[in-house]
């Protein structure tokens, strides 16, 4: 069993939602909320819907909205809930860029991109979506790509619907770099290399290598060894294709399986998370031709297993000045022991040691 069949099992938790009291309609063309759901609720009366709007029961990519003529654009999916969809406060919301097109976040680890089928509540998605709300109700964001719920690093959203689309639409020809930190297992059998495969999707959605170069698609994924401690390799991964799950596909294929990857294999898990970080990207904005270039700091929890971390450097310190401190205490204490002893043997008027009356 797998982390992902544990989920299926696990209780729900807050935030997840059950399937059968929600109804859930894709959107394909421009339109408004309201519009929508007369549109999609033909049989459910205009005032019924303002007031399933009105009592938060309706979100856009499990955001809720209740704001009527909100703008719905291609993709976007619309939820409708028996119960009130709570909304949540942002906490420590990881912004590392934002101008009048684009916001940029650190995605941490175990965040989802955007809702699920089961998870509608906590997502970068409705984080950012209620920041931008939080200065105007009537902004929203839009999702340009994605990166998978465990991997970490920086994630796009556009703040207008022609970026989006722009974005989106030339994606492969706009991006320059996309860069990777993997920790994988095992000592690589060379210290840089180009990998290339062909990838297919079985009916369970998991990604696999073939030979079939027809069903196939073609991914490239290059890299270069940054560290090996035993027993586990650091590399520093680009990749020039984006197919789904292609580095933690291609390295586990040739046995250097991600760490904590349990859904292409059973490696350890010595950090508790996934061992990827996406932490570069560059790219071309194609409406204005303005280039950005987003970098983030490898993880603590990375350098840990190869590198001493300032944090270790700090506590070795600590430990240090405190076992200084310590034994300094006790030659004081044996100090005064002794202070005591002759200061009680001169009292008693006991004779020193070796002399006579």
């Amino acid at each position: 069993m797998n982390k992902n069949d544990k989920k299926k099992l696990e209780p729900r938790s807050k935030g997840m939602v059950d399937p059968k009291s929600i109804k859930e309609f894709k959107v394909y063309k421009e339109t408004t909320l309201m519009e929508f759901l007369m549109f999609k609720m033909p049989d459910t009366p205009r005032k019924t819907i303002k007031s399933i709007l009105t009592h938060h029961q309706v979100a856009v990519g499990g955001v809720p909205v209740s704001q009527y003529n909100y703008p719905l654009v291609p993709e976007d999916v619309v939820t409708v809930s028996k119960n009130r969809i709570a909304k949540h406060e942002r906490k420590d919301l990881p912004i590392i860029y934002e101008d009048e097109d684009i916001i940029v976040i650190n995605k941490p680890s175990g965040l989802l991109s955007v809702a699920t089928d089961r998870e509608k509540g906590k997502t970068a998605y409705r984080l950012i979506s209620d920041y931008v709300a939080s200065f105007n109700p009537k902004a929203r964001v839009y999702v340009v790509h994605r990166l998978d719920e465990d991997t970490s690093g920086v994630l796009v959203f556009a703040k207008n619907f022609e970026v989006r689309e722009a974005l989106q639409n030339h994606w492969q020809e706009v991006v320059e770099t996309r860069a990777y930190y993997a920790i994988v297992e095992g000592k690589m059998e060379k210290e840089e290399a180009v990998l290339q495969d062909y990838l297919m999707q079985n009916d369970l959605h998991l990604v696999f290598v073939t030979k079939n170069k027809k069903e196939g698609k073609l991914s490239t994924t290059q890299y270069k060894v940054i560290s090996y401690k035993e027993p586990y390799s650091l590399l520093d991964v680009h990749i020039s294709s984006g197919r789904k799950n292609q580095i933690r596909v291609q390295l586990g294929h040739r046995g250097h399986y991600v760490i904590g990857d349990d859904k292409y294999g059973e490696p350890s898990d010595p950090i508790k998370r996934l061992g990827l970080h996406a932490y570069q990207l560059t790219f071309t904005n194609p409406l204005n031709n303005k280039r950005y270039d987003f970098v983030t700091p490898m993880p603590d929890s990375f350098k840990s297993l190869f590198f001493v971390t300032h944090a270790q450097k700090r506590e070795e310190a600590k430990l240090l000045k405190e076992k200084k401190n310590t034994r300094g205490k006790r030659t004081f204490l044996k100090e005064e022991e002794k202070t005591t002893i002759e200061k009680r043997s001169a009292k008693k008027g006991a004779k020193p040691r070796g002399g006579r009356r």
